[in-house]
């Protein structure tokens, strides 16, 4: 299936793509599904089926809440998040689930929201929604959340869409080499190769319109973690820092070029920290490519647009579109879903595509910009997903600081070499699949082994 920028960078809410943004948008497909049916007025009741990673950690990180704003008729890139609280203290002591935003419908939390110790084949983000009526089922559907705020329904696992409905790329590429060879050979960038390929689907006009937009919103995300205080919801009483931190580096007077490495590094910190902050509190963020990455990409790219006073609207388009070039690469041949690959598919990922979005910007060759793209991945793998309570907070909120350092550090390495290097990114992404099929599960995103634990101990 062809992917397009907009499929990985996409508008949301915290604090998880895949347990809850591609929750809240199988349930609300569903819902939808029953209105084009023509079944709503039928419906007497509905279920939810969490399985696997969904119900190991569904509560922390508030898949059972998506699932039930999604069956609501909410999206989760249109959503207040601010409007979440009260819908759902409405629902349980009322315990009325308004379907599709329309249709009235008894729902009983205990009963009908079901957490089940148990997985399902295909992948372990799965859930299944039942409606049922006066006879019995009406309609039902397993989703898998595979990452990222991307959903799979098992129709189409059943029943895969013929080749004649996928979009016809005009540069398709499936290897970081494929990628390579196409730019030498067409004398593009990997921006450049990109924006072709997004023609396919929009205009240019749209595509750039598009990715200011998602810009936009990764800034007022930095913008509303920098200003909000207080203790992160969930039960573990995390501080947040991102305010705090702000007011001291606003103290201070830096200077303004790249050049000064360790006040340079803080203000990183700051906008990771930031996003994440606000991922955690059920905020407004972009998922880039996961929620529990969102701050990598973002902090990266502040980096650069305020440490360059040339900065413009063009790199951030290039940015994006280079960074998106390798996201597709990781999701195409391993994974971008910590259920699946622990967090090196996430933070991994996103630390690959961070390098490669400011190695474009800099001025790299895409040779160079393969190299740091394969740096920041390389000493990422083996990297587990174990969250502390299920929740993104611990160690996810620092990790996204640390793995942005870390890909301004890959790009700063491979600028200074020629793009020739001894292991190629397409090996390291697939030997991150490979560790990821061999990882235990308690290290993918369950919480019942590493840090989780190890907590619980102390």
């Amino acid at each position: 299936m062809a992917i397009s920028v907009f499929d990985l960078f996409k508008i949301g809410i915290g604090p998880s793509s895949s347990h809850t943004v591609g929750p809240m948008r199988a349930a609300a497909t569903f819902a939808q599904a029953l209105r084009e049916r023509g079944l709503l007025a039928q419906v007497q009741r509905v279920e939810v089926r969490l399985y696997g990673s969904l119900s190991a950690t569904g509560v922390g990180h508030a898949t059972d809440r998506a699932c039930l704003l999604g069956l609501m008729g909410q999206w989760p890139d249109q959503i207040d998040p601010h409007s979440i609280e009260p819908r759902i203290a409405q629902l349980l002591q009322e315990r009325c689930l308004m379907l599709d935003g329309r249709q009235p419908v008894d729902f009983d939390y205990g009963r009908d929201m079901l957490l089940l110790d148990e997985s399902l084949a295909y992948h372990p983000n799965a859930m299944t929604l039942n409606a049922e009526g006066e006879q019995g089922c009406l309609f039902s559907q397993t989703y898998y959340s595979v990452g990222g705020g991307f959903i799979v329904e098992q129709a189409e696992i059943d029943a895969p869409q013929s080749n004649a409905e996928q979009v016809k790329l005009p540069y398709e590429f499936s290897s970081a080499a494929e990628l390579l060879s196409l730019c030498k050979q067409h004398g593009l960038s990997v921006s450049q190769l990109m924006m072709a390929n997004e023609r396919a689907w929009r205009s240019e006009d749209d595509i750039r319109a598009g990715l200011l937009k998602i810009w936009a919103a990764m800034r007022e995300c930095v913008a509303n973690g920098m200003r909000n205080d207080g203790i992160l919801p969930g039960g573990l009483n995390v501080k947040r820092r991102a305010a705090r931190l702000h007011r001291s580096l606003q103290e201070v007077s830096k200077p303004n070029v790249i050049g000064s490495t360790l006040s340079a590094m803080e203000w990183v910190n700051l906008f990771a920290l930031a996003v994440n902050e606000e991922n955690a509190a059920g905020g407004r963020m972009v998922t880039a490519p996961t929620n529990g990455a969102a701050g990598i990409i973002p902090a990266v790219l502040h980096y650069y647009m305020k440490f360059n006073p040339s900065a413009c609207d063009d790199d951030v388009v290039a940015f994006l579109l280079a960074a998106a070039a390798v996201g597709i690469l990781c999701k195409k041949n391993a994974s971008i879903s910590g259920a699946e690959v622990g967090c090196q598919g996430e933070v991994g990922s996103a630390c690959s595509m961070a390098a490669a979005g400011l190695a474009e910007v800099l001025g790299a060759t895409a040779p160079q910009l393969e190299n740091a793209a394969e740096i920041a991945l390389e000493h990422n793998l083996g990297l587990t997903c174990d969250p502390v309570g299920g929740l993104v907070q611990i160690p996810c909120i620092e990790r996204n600081a640390i793995a942005a350092v870390k890909a301004i550090n890959a790009v700063q390495m491979a600028l200074r070499g020629d793009g020739e290097h001894f292991i190629s990114l397409d090996r390291v992404i697939r030997t991150m699949r490979d560790t990821g099929a061999d990882m235990h599960a308690n290290y993918k995103e369950t919480s019942r082994g590493g840090l989780a634990v190890a907590y619980v101990e102390c």
